[in-house]
């Protein structure tokens, strides 16, 4: 599915109305930081995945 740029100055316009452009920077900050935790906790379960079949192959091996 694409978007036109009819279609996405269109959605740009109802964003501005329901939510005003005072609010518009609040906004994208709140999803940026949003975006920036989830992709933090993201690596650390990732990192912990990794760490964690590491040491189950460890204990394999020794028994």
């Amino acid at each position: 599915m694409t978007f036109g740029t009819t279609e996405i100055l269109i959605v740009v316009g109802v964003i501005l109305l329901f939510f005003g452009a005072r609010k518009i920077p609040e906004l994208a900050r709140g999803i940026g930081q949003g975006i920036y935790e989830f992709k933090k906790v993201s690596k650390k379960s990732e990192t912990e995945d990794d760490e964690g079949v590491a040491s189950d192959t460890r204990e394999n091996h020794q028994h």
